[in-house]
């Protein structure tokens, strides 16, 4: 079967993975509507290209916190990769290095940091952080991070609990004996996540300041007064997400979140955007709408699922060529040519 659009990976997945593992990526929260929405919410935006452009040339790199990646899509982070291929987080870390980008490893990895850095030396990583009622763990792999070179601090701000995967309830979702959150020594229920920390709030990112010196970023911002907040606190990125509609159901599309986002920062911090990017065109979609770059979270493990590290390159490269696309066939030469005046919503 020839993989030609991120659709096939997605199919050949769901026929491949165990159930079990399927439905665990899959899962979204409740009846999945933010999920769902995620997807929909690309396609009431419509481009307005711009004709006679000279597109002879295309320059698709873009800086995310200064440093060059190949074009402006990296991978989010996602939880528990060996499910989708055995060499789990470590064929993530080769495939983004092999394409020039940004992979955020997360807290919940079935390798170590430091196996992850040692299969990719030179990477560009972030890294993603769950606050644990445990703070002397949380301090630990924040200050492992740094010690093994990752470039920036990802906190993760929506989940105090859990959001209701129904499948997972259903299937008793565990890890197989086999894998284990290496990253976490504890006794660790994937269900239940009773380490995490539900007393977290903004001041806590004082305290993270007071660890490390690594920029911080912080993932899951869907208004505009958190935003604000986020500027006011000192961090140095926003992620617009939703967790893949996996937490409360029936918010905004991270789309949709994302201009009101844009707008209230006005500029004072980089601002990145994750859920439901299917295509190369909904990469420029995000872009216009004032995204510096966005993260692919379902698909990477689309991509391992096929055929690891060498399946996720193939998804890249497949989003790669679809922006490039998208981008000179809406008269865009370069990513600084690209703006809100390319994009309108649909009346639909």
């Amino acid at each position: 079967m020839a993989m030609v659009c991120l659709s096939d990976f997605e199919a050949y997945a769901k026929k491949y993975l165990p159930k079990i593992a399927w439905d665990y990526f899959a899962a979204g929260a409740d009846d999945c509507t933010t999920r769902d929405e995620n997807i929909l919410a690309y396609k009431r935006i419509r481009f307005r290209p711009r004709m006679l452009r000279d597109v002879s040339v295309m320059d698709i790199r873009t800086k995310i916190l200064g440093t060059e990646i190949s074009f402006p899509v990296g991978i989010a982070p996602t939880g528990f990769h060996q499910l989708a291929w055995p060499d789990g987080e470590k064929s993530t870390a080769r495939a983004a290095r092999a394409m020039n980008t940004c992979y955020i490893a997360s807290t919940y990895s079935t390798c170590t940091l430091e196996e992850i850095c040692a299969a990719a030396p030179g990477g560009l990583r972030w890294f993603q952080l769950y606050i644990h009622r445990n703070r002397a763990a949380s301090q630990q792999l924040v200050q492992r991070a740094e010690g093994l070179g990752f470039q920036a601090l990802v906190l993760t701000a929506d989940l105090p609990y859990t959001g209701k995967r129904r499948d997972d309830v259903r299937n008793g979702f565990r890890l197989p004996p086999h894998m284990k959150v290496k990253n976490l020594e504890q006794a660790f229920e994937v269900c239940k996540m009773s380490l995490l920390d539900p007393s977290v709030t903004w001041n806590d990112i004082h305290w993270l300041r007071s660890l490390t010196r690594l920029p911080i970023i912080i993932k899951g911002i869907l208004t505009r007064e958190d935003a604000e907040l986020a500027v006011r606190y000192g961090v140095q990125g926003i992620i617009v997400s939703n967790h893949g509609g996996r937490q409360l159901d029936e918010g905004p599309a991270t789309i949709d979140a994302l201009v009101e986002v844009v707008e209230a920062v006005r500029g004072r911090v980089e601002v990145y955007v994750d859920g439901g990017i299917r295509k190369g065109s909904d990469v420029l979609k995000a872009l216009a709408l004032g995204a510096k770059c966005v993260f692919i979270g379902r698909p990477a493990l689309w991509g391992l699922a096929y055929k690891g590290e060498e399946g996720l390159q193939d998804v890249l490269r497949i989003l790669q060529d679809e922006f490039r696309l998208s981008m000179a066939l809406a008269g865009c030469a370069r990513v600084s040519e690209i703006g809100q005046h390319l994009v309108q919503f649909s009346k639909l």
